[in-house]
């Protein structure tokens, strides 16, 4: 079984997030979303907050698993046993970060590659932090996350 893991903080997740989802279901056997602690980040969202979305918005695919998980991507693939590491790529900016990060987790964890994934066009200029921007001061997001995502960033800033 070719297994996969999609790491991130999906504080919240998004369209962009769901589309990389669904077409690395595509490409792997068994794909893990493992939703990051970052220690570097303040989500707005608690990890139980943040694994319950994910969840909701993949209940209806067999081939996903949702974690979450803290420590190094490569001691996690190592113990799922995957061979790839997915990473979004939505614009140049963001390749030289990703590409350092998949280098590292190279030699971390040989066995796992890094596959680098384009979100379709129209989620290219999504982030997290975008949306809780436009959230934050009642904008319409409804185009750019699930409706159960939507309903959350509104509860959580009383929009």
């Amino acid at each position: 079984m070719r297994t996969a893991i999609y790491p991130g903080t999906f504080d919240p997740i998004t369209n962009g997030h769901l589309d990389l989802i669904e077409r690395a279901t595509v490409l792997f056997d068994q794909l893990y979303v493992a939703i990051a602690d970052n220690l570097e980040k303040e989500p707005l969202f608690s990890n139980a907050e943040r694994v319950e979305m994910v969840k909701g918005c993949v209940k209806n695919k067999k081939n996903i698993k949702v974690i979450s998980f803290t420590g190094l991507l490569a001691d996690l693939s190592k113990k799922l046993k995957a061979v790839a590491i997915i990473r979004g790529l939505r614009a140049v900016s963001d390749f030289e970060y990703e590409f350092q990060m998949a280098l590292m987790n190279r030699k971390l964890y040989a066995n796992a590659e890094t596959v680098f994934l384009m979100p379709s066009a129209r989620y290219t200029f999504l982030s997290s932090t975008l949306i809780k921007d436009i959230a934050r001061f009642g904008g319409d997001i409804s185009k750019f996350v699930p409706k159960m995502v939507e309903r959350k960033l509104k509860e959580k800033f009383r929009v």
